[in-house]
Formats: C-alpha cells, sequence, structure tokens
C-alpha cells in the first residue's frame, strides 16, 4: 500500500466509528481526513480547542481565511450554525465531558491504553497542547494512525517516550486492523485482508490476543 492508500484506508475505517450528533475533536494530521468519509446521513459537530464548533470542510486552496484556522494552525471553514468562543469556555466542553470521541495520531501506544504523541526528547516541540485534555475528557478515545514508523513498531508492550496521558486509549484503528484496548490487553478484532494476522503481529511489539470472531477490516 502506498501512502495515500494507507491514510485513506485508516480514515474509512475511522469514519466509521462516528454517529449522528456526535461531537467530534480532530487531532492533526491524518485525523483531519475522517469527515471525507462519513457514512450516508451521518452528521457531526467538529470542535476544534482553540474556540470553534461547527466546522466544515476544509477550504479549496485560495480560498482560505486566514481569521479561520484549527488547533493545529490548519485553515478551516464554518457552517452556518457554526459557534466561536473563548479558550476557557472551549476546554469547559472538553473537560465537561462533552465532546463524544476524539481522534488522536501516536508516537507510541501499549497494551494498558497509555499514549505518548506529544514530544521526542531532544526534538523541539510547541507543547502538549489540548491532547492531555482531550484523551481524559472525551467519552471515547481513538487512535488513527499508521501501523508503523519507518518499519519499526508504535503498538508496544511498554511506552519508553514521555506520555499524554495514561490508560485512557479505547481503539486504535491503523491500515492493518482495528484493535481494543482492554483489562487482557490489546485484542485483534478487525484485520485488513491484505495481512495475515502473522503479518499483523510481526509489526506490533505488544503481543496481540486474536479475537475469536476476528472480522475482516470494514472498509
Amino acid at each position: 500500500m502506498d501512502k495515500n492508500q494507507i491514510r485513506e484506508t485508516i480514515a474509512r475505517r475511522a469514519a466509521l466509528e462516528l454517529h449522528d450528533g456526535d461531537v467530534v475533536n480532530l487531532g492533526i494530521g491524518l485525523p483531519t481526513l475522517i469527515p471525507n468519509y462519513l457514512p450516508e446521513g451521518v452528521k457531526v459537530v467538529l470542535q476544534t480547542e482553540n474556540g470553534a464548533m461547527g466546522l466544515g470542510a476544509a477550504p479549496a486552496p485560495g480560498e482560505e481565511n486566514k481569521d479561520l484556522i484549527n488547533a493545529g494552525g490548519g485553515y478551516i471553514t464554518l457552517t452556518p450554525d457554526a459557534s466561536s468562543f473563548d479558550s476557557a469556555t472551549s476546554f469547559g466542553i472538553i473537560r465537561g465531558g462533552h465532546v463524544d470521541v476524539t481522534f488522536l495520531g501516536a508516537f507510541q501506544v501499549d497494551e494498558k491504553g497509555n499514549l505518548a504523541n506529544w514530544i521526542i526528547p531532544g526534538r523541539l516541540t510547541p507543547g502538549m497542547g489540548g491532547a492531555m485534555d482531550l484523551i481524559v475528557g472525551a467519552k471515547k478515545v481513538i487512535l488513527a494512525m499508521e501501523h508503523t514508523q519507518k518499519g519499526s513498531p508504535k503498538i508496544l508492550k511498554e511506552c519508553s517516550l514521555p506520555l499524554t496521558a495514561a490508560g485512557q486509549v479505547n481503539m486504535i484503528i491503523t491500515e492493518m486492523g482495528v484493535m481494543e484496548i482492554t483489562p487482557k490487553g490489546i485484542v485483534l478484532s478487525e484485520i485488513n485482508p491484505e495481512f495475515t494476522v502473522e503479518q499483523v503481529q510481526a509489526a506490533t511489539e505488544a503481543t496481540l490476543i486474536i479475537a475469536k470472531d476476528l472480522k475482516p477490516m470494514q472498509l
């Protein structure tokens, strides 16, 4: 699979986790593609932690409004019924449990649901941003990410990078399959038919629990 196929596969499957009326926060990068693949009849409310609710489609090239950006600095549009507010209100929404699901990327995630996605020591970083609030405030935390980084596993027995939050990840969606974090470990519940179970495990440091009713990945 090439890079574009990988990203589309992940975003398309992630979109199936959304339900009509959900309030959704999208992390930067790959998660922003998810609204492009919403199932027919499903409408969600997109929220960004820098102070807006009711984001629309990405603006066409040349039609960007420099005053409308998301928390990652990307240009956005707003729907006719959108609202904007200060950061205190925005984080009140997040910390108050009003976000139904957040999709985030990851440097590392482990079998306990720990997430590291904000810093690699020795590299400059703008800071953690709202990730730590989203991870503990959203009702469901889903990682939409590539399975490996330059061939190295990102799904580990234990994270080695500084954590963003501990024990908060519910689900991982990669180009290889869908995994759920449980008290017993990471359960592979869906697999992309282009891969075998052995290939998925070989790309994963953590020992996967294979669901008895393992299904083909919904695409």
